[in-house]
């Protein structure tokens, strides 16, 4: 289990987004402590108001809890990690909100403490609690029987792919995937041997590689975008001059662009735009049939909860009429019989909350097995999707002259129309 923790203020804005509905298939505020208020907001302007008695900024700390894919996970395992990790950080007692998303078919929860100690009126001091997140994460895993992450087992293993906001940002605007784009560049970057098998390895991708400012390289794809090429290869700046300095012929941004926005042709566009366009009317669809599951099962989860809830009155009416009142209940009490009963009763109390709380689970489960096959089909879409732009990148360059062109057995469908064979002259430009 993954966790990710937080200082933080912003008490709106943390309950808010917990809440957001937007992004989540399903929400559930499932646990409240220590508050006044029966709401998130409530209870975490509570939070804040304590905080102005002292001179604490972040007055919360927040706390994410993400199991492994395709692991079951039940609300008392989700309990005993959240518990786990209250002790090591210290922060035992402290109110605490536990929230449990569902998105994109897994379920994780979120857990969020207050910092202010209200008998001292000071914040709790948190030191070093991301490597105790860690140890209590790697316990998890060994208690679970979880496969590992390599960056437990060994920190300097990480995922290289990890990306900046600014680059998720700038790969959006692309319409490509992030972690795809830059698995690319680290690619080229690592298979080339020197400069021009660098700005070659690009070119093949669709890539024009161009001299930024302050002696920066870029990359230009046919849309204009500029990529850095040290942040996207993950590769010291001094390193990459060593190895990019010796070409002396690399057009500035602007004659890159310029240069591209002349090649690029209106048939060419429309490939790209026809690929996306295709997409976003997948997406489209793939959207509204989520949605239509997730109402579904929305329905189904309120019908349970209110079963339950008519269940829990009627059996609780059941156990207060075995306890006599009056005389008789009185004489009950004076021979034990009283209490005997009411131990029975809290017996089956929990009994039947654990009736409940295993329906519940056993729902829950389910419904995150119904859209598991959803969205292992929006992924596969997805997928596709990013290995047709991907070919269409390639095409481009292909068709703008940016590469030698493919060989007429490997691809006769596109060899036809060009009519390479039967040109005398340089190809015709489409």
């Amino acid at each position: 289990m993954i966790l990710k923790g937080s200082q933080r203020g912003g008490a709106g804005q943390l309950a808010a987004h917990l809440l957001d509905a937007r992004d989540n298939e399903h929400i559930e505020v499932y646990d409240l402590r220590g508050f006044s208020a029966d709401d998130l907001h409530g209870a975490f302007q509570e939070i804040e108001a304590a905080s102005r008695g002292t001179r604490a900024k972040q007055f919360l700390f927040s706390l994410s809890f993400n199991p492994p894919p395709r692991e079951q996970v039940t609300i008392a395992a989700f309990e005993e990690a959240i518990t786990a990790a209250e002790r090591k950080l210290g922060l035992d007692g402290q109110p605490r909100a536990i929230v449990f998303h569902e998105k994109d078919g897994r379920r994780h929860a979120h857990a969020v403490w207050s910092r202010i100690d209200t008998e001292r009126m000071r914040s709790i001091n948190l030191p070093h609690f991301k490597l105790k997140l860690q140890d209590v994460a790697r316990q998890l895993y060994r208690e679970h029987g979880w496969t590992m992450p390599r960056g437990f087992i060994n920190s300097k293993e990480r995922d290289p792919l990890n990306y900046t906001r600014s680059e998720w940002a700038q790969a959006k605007a692309a319409k490509q995937d992030p972690k795809a784009l830059k698995t690319m560049f680290q690619e080229c970057w690592a298979a080339s041997d020197s400069g021009k098998a660098y700005a070659q390895a690009l070119t093949e991708r669709g890539y024009t590689l161009a001299q930024g400012d302050r002696r920066a390289f870029v990359a230009v794809d046919f849309k204009g975008q500029i990529y850095a090429i040290a942040k996207w290869t993950g590769i010291k700046t001094k390193e990459v001059r060593a190895k990019l300095d010796i070409l002396k012929d690399l057009p500035d941004v602007e004659q890159a662009k310029a240069a591209l926005a002349a090649r690029m042709t209106d048939t060419l566009r429309g490939h790209v735009n026809e690929a996306e366009t295709a997409h976003q009317k997948q997406a489209a669809t793939l959207a509204m049939q989520r949605s239509q599951l997730v109402e579904k099962q929305r329905k189904e989860r309120a019908d349970l909860a209110a079963t339950h809830k008519r269940r829990w009155e009627q059996e609780t009416a059941q156990r207060a009429s075995r306890l006599n009142k009056g005389i008789r209940g009185l004489w009950d009490r004076l021979t034990g019989r009283y209490g005997k009963q009411a131990h029975e009763n809290e017996c089956d109390a929990l009994t039947a909350w654990h009736r409940d709380r295993r329906e519940k689970d056993t729902l829950i489960e389910q419904h995150l097995q119904e859209r598991e096959g959803f969205h292992m089909q929006a992924r596969q879409r997805k997928q596709g999707h990013e290995q047709e732009m991907e070919q269409l990148h390639r095409d481009i360059a292909e068709y703008m002259g940016m590469r030698p062109a493919a060989h007429a057995h490997e691809t006769p469908e596109r060899s036809r129309p060009v009519h390479r064979e039967r040109d005398s002259g340089p190809s015709r430009q489409i």
